[in-house]
């Protein structure tokens, strides 16, 4: 068992408590409060003071399947050659070892949603993970998290490389509802070659897409432009399936009409040059506007873009650029839980939740020389560099 007392806690959901503590017990959030009493073998962390949050969580990420210092050997985010490859799954390329995990824990970011890159149409799944561990199994909190799509540029450029259908947008649209459409075909006839006792023809990327349908997990919708973003919406309405809209590097332009949509926006990545032209409206006052305009949104870092553990320094920048000081800290911890469907073990500090906390010397959002005091991931104290 651990307690961490005299904290300033951000619990994320409901007041921040000064001189707070926290009782961690088997992996779990045990109680939090004030003044709560030690058990006699509970292992006390005095916080002294410090800004105690619930572990970061970034929402859209390529974590462990673009690896560090390495080239092709360690880039096993796009699969080019079929635009349609829903069945190919992110725990079977993350490499947990990177050392951009650790640097994500170091920096208290303890969960990433983290799949494959958009050169494809429909592109695999994505998977919940914590930052900690050597087996990716073990590390796991939800997988399939979404099945990842892309609109616009990427898979406009990785096929038209190629000669390959699709090289428009049209076709880009076409294609998404092609496989759709055909999914829920494959799954009207396995229904009923299951009532008539045969065994029903088997197709594996059709089989990944049925949660889709189901609304068991949303499309992550890879899209940039104001346009692509409403084409995104579009199918997702004809077919109504749920979905999330990550990147939406315009939705500042079009903040009222996806408010009214009632989506998440996970937006990022804001830092770093405009690399391409649909990448021309970025900037860091969408945070800002999207959430003043009623949207949720999340931030990311979309790493190894930027690399994972900035994520605060990207949530900082937003505040900097006017987004709201807790909206900022949300969109870095309980907005991105919810956004990604992963809220009922993460993002916040109430009892029952994976003990995952992070203690800062310094504010998280305004300080640029903030550093981790702790990292602690479900009970266990990963991160701890000053040997308390």
């Amino acid at each position: 068992m651990l307690l961490i007392k005299n904290g300033l806690i951000y619990t994320m959901a409901g007041e921040v408590i000064e001189k707070g503590s926290v009782l961690i017990d088997g992996g779990k959030i045990a109680a939090v409060g004030k003044d709560l009493a030690a058990p006699s073998d509970c292992r006390i962390i005095d916080a002294g003071g410090r800004m105690v949050t619930p572990g970061l969580v970034d929402a859209h990420s390529h974590l462990g399947l673009r690896e560090s210092s390495i080239g092709f050997e360690g880039v096993d985010h796009n699969e080019t050659t079929d635009p349609v490859t829903p069945h190919l799954r992110a725990i079977d390329g993350l490499n947990p070892m990177d050392i951009s995990l650790r640097e994500a824990y170091q920096n208290g970011i303890t969960a990433a949603v983290s799949g494959p890159g958009s050169a494809n149409v429909i592109c695999g799944t994505f998977t919940a993970v914590k930052t900690y561990g050597r087996r990716i199994d073990d590390m796991i909190i939800k997988d399939p998290a979404a099945m990842k799509v892309a609109f616009g540029e990427n898979p406009k450029n990785a096929y038209k490389a190629q000669n390959k259908f699709p090289i428009t947008r049209m076709g880009i649209a076409a294609l998404l509802r092609e496989t759709l459409f055909k999914t829920k075909v494959y799954m009207a006839r396995k229904e009923q070659a299951v009532k008539e006792g045969k065994i029903p023809d088997f197709d594996m990327k059709l089989e990944a897409m049925i949660p889709v349908i189901k609304k068991e997990i949303p499309l992550k919708a890879h899209a940039h432009r104001a346009d692509d973003i409403f084409t995104a919406i579009r199918i997702a309405k004809e077919f109504d399936i749920d979905i999330t809209l990550d990147h939406c590097t315009e939705g500042h332009l079009i903040a009222d009409d996806l408010a009214k949509e009632g989506k998440g926006a996970i937006v990022g990545p804001s830092l770093g040059h405009r690399t391409k032209f649909e990448l021309q409206n970025k900037s860091w006052d969408t945070p800002r506007i999207l959430a003043e305009a009623g949207v949720k949104i999340a931030i990311t870092t979309d790493s190894p873009v930027i690399p994972l553990h900035n994520l605060a320094l990207c949530a900082g920048l937003a505040h900097k650029a006017g987004l709201d000081y807790m909206e900022a800290l949300k969109a870095i911890t309980i907005n991105a839980a919810e956004i990604t469907g992963i809220s009922n073990r993460v993002g916040s500090i109430e009892v029952g939740k994976d003990a995952d906390i992070a203690i800062f010397d310094g504010n998280l959002i305004k300080d640029v020389d903030c550093r981790t005091y702790m990292t602690i991931i479900n009970g266990e104290i990963v991160y701890n560099p000053s040997g308390s």
